[in-house]
């Protein structure tokens, strides 16, 4: 059998045709020796209807396709052609013996032969996929299917006929279907499966449940926990319908799954408060956030979305992806304006509010990498802190409405210069909203106090915070999945590390939906749920790709999780609330906090002397000024990691 894999495509195509070939002739001495009640021998004109039977069958079959066809993928649909072709086969051959009449050739030959041509044609593709598809394979993966719904049936038709897969059966919870079996495969009880994979050999469990709630997903997964097969979900059902289905189409599990929390259905009302049929600008609209951003706000039909990102390729890479969704078809459709730009030059940023006038800007550009800024502590400055000043004057100059500034739970109580700088830029909003007197003239390039001039704030600024977003391109998530695959290590900084944790999108429509609660100068929280162990989602992503851990409990496991010791500036645990007793909003997942800032006036003077100290490079100056500026500052060590061949050694380990 593997000698005839190997044949050359065409070699097999003409083996499967002189087959066929074969079986005509076959059939029609069945059929004469039926008729004729007796073994046979052809004689006279019964010699050119068994030389008709192949002739004719053949272009029949080449035009039905079943020449094309590949015998171990053959399924009911490769059947059910083969016959329409035969059927058009009989009708032909009855049709030229009833109007030729040869003399010792039965007419009923013309039905009866077509019906053995069917069974014998059909029972060799059959034949063929049994041997080629249904051989062993030692790479085949081993396959339980929990659920045992239309989902799940569809799944396991859609496999039948790959060479990646063996199914050994179904898991469910319904009680009416353990026992029996779909397509020959058994339904199991949950309550067997770990008996079940260790005498079957089972390696994966694929998750069959569409509709299935995100608790009961956690559930399963939480209960699959300690049983060695890789856990995987279900693809897109139009693949499985078109029989697309291979190894790479089953996915690993949702990065929801790991946090086993229900999202909150999002409020259509607020998120299309301040976009649908306004202009909205996004910075940093090529990173993790604010290109979520983006496809959230596009969702809501603005009328035009600026993107502005520093970066050439990450710009061109999300004003892409927004235009294949940008139908020029819908009437609805934006206007998508793609914004080289970089918040740290003040000209450009004033220069973009003039020209597009947004009525809303979500601010998602910032170095957000803690040992790198760590380690360039005058450029984290003057983008995260400097930066956001710049926008939030060209806002103010040009009467933009809403301000919504991304900002991070390391802004509370910081211990490294990323969190703290965003602290800063959190109190430049929340002064400047507070500030009884224009905080600078907006008509001259210079920051000057003007307290004599009344004053009321004509921009909506809020802030939101959050913690860490699943996935994104600082998440451990991709970190772990490739260290995973690579057979480890899985490196983890502490044993006690722990983080929240909120998927991006979710993320994204908490920001838009708190952006339109804001009544100025508010500091929102997103519940992000209770926190996770950092060693625990390690351990987990481990036991779900159907590995073991390697320890000194578990010699022989599959893969070692090492510590690397936390990283400049790193905290153990992160908070989200600097004071007390937060306030609710109209929404269950989005918290008002009350956070004491120094006003205006005492605020100025501070970030002048920080902005003087950036521009001369004075490290030591620097940290005295974030200091001065964020009373919670609490650098965990004294040495200033500016040395980049130490900050090197640092983040590769």
């Amino acid at each position: 059998m593997n000698h005839l894999l190997q044949w050359p495509r065409a070699a097999k195509r003409l083996f499967v045709v002189v087959l066929d070939a074969c079986m005509g002739v076959l059939a029609m001495w069945l059929a004469f020796s039926l008729r004729l009640e007796m073994l046979h021998w052809p004689e006279g004109l019964q010699w050119p209807v068994y030389a008709l039977a192949p002739a004719l069958a053949f272009p029949i079959f080449v035009r039905f396709g079943l020449y094309r066809a590949i015998f171990r993928y053959t399924g009911i649909t490769a059947l059910i052609t083969t016959g329409q072709a035969v059927a058009l086969y009989g009708v032909l051959l009855l049709a030229i013996l009833l109007v030729a009449q040869w003399e010792g050739v039965p007419r009923s030959v013309g039905i009866l032969q077509p019906l053995i041509l069917l069974l014998m044609v059909g029972s060799s593709r059959a034949l063929g996929w049994l041997l080629l598809a249904g051989r062993p394979q030692q790479t085949r993966h081993r396959l339980l299917i929990y659920g045992a719904g239309h989902a799940g049936a569809q799944t396991a038709a859609g496999i039948q006929g790959t060479r990646h897969y063996l199914l050994q059966g179904f898991i469910d919870d319904d009680t009416d279907k353990v026992g029996r079996s779909i397509n020959g495969a058994p339904v199991y009880a949950p309550s067997a499966l770990p008996a079940l994979v260790q005498r079957l050999g089972t390696t994966d469990v694929l998750l069959a449940l569409p509709s299935a709630s995100r608790q009961r997903r956690h559930q399963i997964i939480a209960s699959l926990h300690d049983v060695p097969v890789r856990v995987r979900t279900l693809p897109g059902l139009s693949d499985l319908a078109s029989g697309r289905v291979t190894v790479a189409d089953f996915q690993d599990l949702d990065i929801e799954d790991l946090l086993g929390r229900e999202p909150v259905p999002p409020d259509p009302a607020l998120l299309q408060r301040n976009l649908a049929g306004k202009t909205v600008m996004v910075t940093g609209a090529g990173g993790s956030i604010g290109s979520e951003l983006c496809r959230q706000i596009l969702n809501e039909a603005p009328a035009r979305l600026l993107l502005v990102e520093h970066s050439e390729y990450a710009l061109y890479s999300i004003h892409q992806e927004l235009q294949t969704h940008n139908s020029p078809h819908n009437a609805s459709t934006c206007t998508l304006v793609p914004l080289l730009a970089n918040i740290t030059n003040p000209q450009r940023m004033a220069e973009l509010c003039h020209s597009y006038r947004p009525h809303a800007i979500y601010h998602a550009a910032a170095y957000k990498h803690v040992p790198m800024v760590e380690a360039n502590m005058g450029e984290g400055i003057c983008n995260n802190v400097f930066g956001t000043l710049n926008l939030v004057r060209a806002a103010l100059e040009h009467q933009v409405a809403h301000f919504v500034l991304i900002s991070t739970d390391k802004a509370v109580r910081p211990t490294n210069v990323m969190g703290t700088t965003k602290r800063i830029a959190e109190m430049v909003l929340q002064a400047i909203t507070a500030a009884p007197h224009a905080p600078f003239d907006t008509s001259t390039a210079n920051d000057q106090p003007h307290p004599q001039v009344p004053w009321q704030c004509p921009t909506r600024f809020s802030m939101v915070r959050f913690g860490n977003v699943l996935g994104s391109s600082g998440s451990v998530i991709p970190l772990f999945r490739r260290q995973i695959a690579a057979g480890g290590p899985v490196t983890v900084t502490h044993p006690e590390v722990t983080r929240y944790f909120m998927t991006i999108p979710e993320a994204a429509q908490l920001v838009l939906q708190a952006g339109a609660m804001a009544e100025g100068g508010d500091v929102f929280v997103l519940d992000m749920g209770a926190p996770i162990k950092i060693l625990e989602l390690a351990q987990r992503m481990v036991a779900l790709s159907g590995l073991t851990v390697r320890d000194a409990q578990h010699p022989d496991g599959d893969i070692a999780i090492t510590f690397t010791g936390l990283r400049p500036g790193e905290k153990l645990y992160e908070e989200l609330l600097i004071g007390d007793n937060p306030l609710p909003t109209a929404h269950p997942r989005i918290l008002r906090a009350r956070e004491e800032y120094l006003p205006w006036p005492a605020l100025q003077p501070l970030l002048e002397s920080l902005r003087a100290a950036a521009h001369a490079g004075d490290a030591a100056a620097l940290k005295d000024g974030l200091i001065q500026l964020v009373p919670g500052y609490r650098p965990k060590t004294t040495q200033l990691h500016a040395d980049n061949e130490h900050f090197a050694a640092t983040i590769s380990t």
